[in-house]
């Protein structure tokens, strides 16, 4: 009889057991550590980090991940402390916000999965040679970048009379000059004369502004940090000389320019979520997921061009004020 009863008693704990851990299996119950790097704080970065959480949160529960953000405000050099970090700690995985961010992170380990987002193009971030669209080993991501040539077509549109054309860009982000490069091409090839305007960091953002807005007819600002940082005080210099702008994306727009061609990071940071999600789950493989675009839409910033009389066509959505 004692034998009989250790055995059911042996069925009962096994199945209790064998019952907890379905359990856990069916509500994710495991807890992951999930590194956040994000360059610097603006409207565009900072949308995509929340959705980068909300994303997580939804596909894990909240219960079950934890968030170490960290911003580098603005300096490359604290990125790559910001990482080193994370990878002592052993996180489960590094989402890097921006250019900068996923260069940091990229150096410093081979092994944690980096999702990048915010990067414009990552064969130029991480010096791919004939990029094909997926980074392998253990980076992916998504890209913020919109069609170039349908912005550069965006300034011959709105702006047929523009004979010169400035492009305002900060010198130490890559995929700044890449955008730039593009566009300049375009136009160019249109018979619109190109003038580059560079600076180095928010610093002497004001002087070169300036001095451009008095030798151009429109200006093209990319997806630039260092730009949407410093979006209000170009605002001010371009429209105290009546000079329209062109942007790459709506954050820098609802500052300083008239039109974009642009996407929602917030939508961006979503889909990296839905990607960790994957990857932590173990539903994919990193170094086989390709880089994701979002979709693009027209906006207006209102606001600046009525003040330009700027006629806007249809097809174009207002941006919401601030």
């Amino acid at each position: 009889m004692k034998k009989i009863l250790s055995a059911i008693l042996a069925v009962i704990l096994c199945a209790s057991f064998c019952l907890l851990a379905v359990s856990c299996s069916e509500t994710g119950s495991k807890k992951y550590t999930v590194g956040i790097v994000q360059l610097v704080q603006h409207v565009a970065l900072d949308a995509a980090t929340e959705g980068f959480k909300k994303a997580l949160v939804d596909k894990l529960g909240e219960d079950n991940v934890v968030f170490d953000y960290q911003n580098a405000s603005g300096e490359p050099a604290n990125c790559t402390t910001i990482v080193n970090n994370f990878v002592s700690n052993k996180v489960d995985l590094i989402m890097a916000n921006a250019t900068p961010a996923l260069q940091a992170a990229y150096n410093a380990t081979q092994t944690i999965p980096i999702l990048g987002t915010s990067v414009t193009e990552y064969g130029v971030a991480l010096g791919i040679e004939n990029f094909n669209g997926t980074v392998g080993a253990n980076v992916s991501g998504t890209s913020d970048l919109a069609p170039l040539d349908e912005q550069a077509q965006m300034i011959l549109d709105l702006f047929p009379e523009a004979k010169t054309v400035g492009l305002l860009y900060c010198s130490a982000e890559a995929n700044s000059q890449y955008q730039v490069k593009v566009v300049k091409e375009y136009l160019e090839g249109k018979g619109i004369t190109c003038k580059t305007y560079t600076f180095s960091d928010s610093n002497d953002i004001s002087a070169v502004t300036t001095a451009a807005a008095s030798e151009i007819d429109v200006m093209y600002i990319p997806t630039d940090n260092a730009a949407a940082s410093s979006a209000e005080i170009i605002g001010n210099i371009l429209r105290d000389k009546k000079i329209p702008a062109i942007a790459g994306e709506e954050g820098i727009c609802a500052k300083c320019g008239v039109a974009t061609l642009s996407i929602s990071y917030y939508d961006l940071g979503y889909k990296t979520g839905e990607m960790a999600a994957e990857i932590l789950k173990g539903d994919k493989k990193i170094e086989e997921m390709p880089i994701a675009y979002a979709s693009t839409t027209k906006k207006y910033n209102k606001t600046i061009a009525d003040e330009l009389g700027v006629t806007i066509p249809d097809g174009f959505t207002a941006i919401a004020a601030e």
